[in-house]
């Protein structure tokens, strides 16, 4: 069923709202019901809503018409919320106007590429670029890492990176000895001390001894002298 549809945007090169009827198809589309007429407040709860939920669209792990069901129900909810109590948004009605969108946005995105970011106006360009300007540079680095030998080398497994070994720090030297080698140092000399005083004992002991046998034999010869006179008298 062909459509025509009235939006409200701006044209690549100003701000000005010019309407514009875009002829659309869509099978999905109801034949009957009014068409929703997307309002400045209705076309930034679109922008924030589609633009934070980019990374589900780019690895979608369902079909999009559930995305855009979603969108359209965060979309309608917001707007109600803001007041408009009587406002519903139909998923192909939000994916419609996102394709829309996303044209004027690709206008405007070649003209900054050539003239600067200050020869674009239109208020939905800033918002929509930080966040798909940078998908479309993730994606052209990926593909040209892919395209490249580095790309092709990595992704059948026969590059292995040679990563460099880690210099480990030098340990800062000191001029004094560790803890553990003066205590060694204490317990040795102190082990000197107590065998310097067990020898010296045993010295003194043997000085001893000799003393003593000293004297034992002094009064043995002095016995065996005075006996020596008694005998030649009798």
């Amino acid at each position: 069923m062909a459509s025509v549809e009235t939006t409200a945007e701006g044209s690549a090169e100003n701000n000005n709202y010019n309407p514009k009827v875009v002829l659309n198809f869509d099978p999905e589309k109801p034949k009957q019901g009014a068409e929703f007429i997307w309002t400045l407040q209705a076309t930034w709860q679109l922008v924030r809503t589609r633009l934070a939920m980019d990374s589900e669209f780019d690895q979608p792990v369902c079909k999009k018409k559930k995305l855009w069901e979603t969108v359209a129900a965060t979309v309608t909810d917001n707007l109600r919320s803001a007041g408009s109590q009587d406002v519903t948004v139909k998923a192909y009605e939000c994916d419609l106007k996102w394709r829309n969108m996303l044209a004027t946005y690709r206008k405007n995105a070649e003209r900054a590429k050539r003239l600067g970011a200050q020869s674009v106006h239109w208020e939905f360009f800033q918002t929509m670029h930080n966040v798909l300007g940078k998908s479309r540079q993730d994606l052209a680095a990926q593909k040209k890492l892919n395209g490249g030998k580095l790309g092709r080398a990595i992704q059948a497994k026969k590059f292995t990176p040679i990563l460099p070994t880690p210099t480990l720090p030098s340990a800062p030297y000191s001029s004094r000895p560790p803890q553990d080698v003066l205590q060694l140092y204490l317990e040795l000399q102190e082990r000197k001390i107590n065998l310097w005083a067990q020898q010296k004992a045993l010295e003194e002991r043997k000085i001893e001894a000799i003393n003593n046998l000293a004297r034992a034999i002094s009064n043995l010869a002095e016995e065996n002298h005075s006996q020596l006179p008694n005998e030649s008298s009798g």
